[in-house]
């Protein structure tokens, strides 16, 4: 189990929002993100990596 510290970010840090891989694909292997009118394509490889391509 790992643990988490729970200290605030310093002063004028945005810290990135994080998303498990596994929640965003649901169990599929390819997911579709649109952005700005164009489609990229977040796939999951036979080797369990992750690969975005327009």
């Amino acid at each position: 189990m790992r643990l988490l510290s729970l200290k605030p970010a310093p002063a004028g840090v945005t810290l990135a929002r994080r998303i498990s891989s596994q929640v965003l694909l649901e169990g599929a292997r390819e997911l579709v993100i649109q952005h700005q009118g164009s489609e990229y394509h977040l796939r999951l490889t036979r080797n369990d990596k992750l690969i975005l391509t327009k």
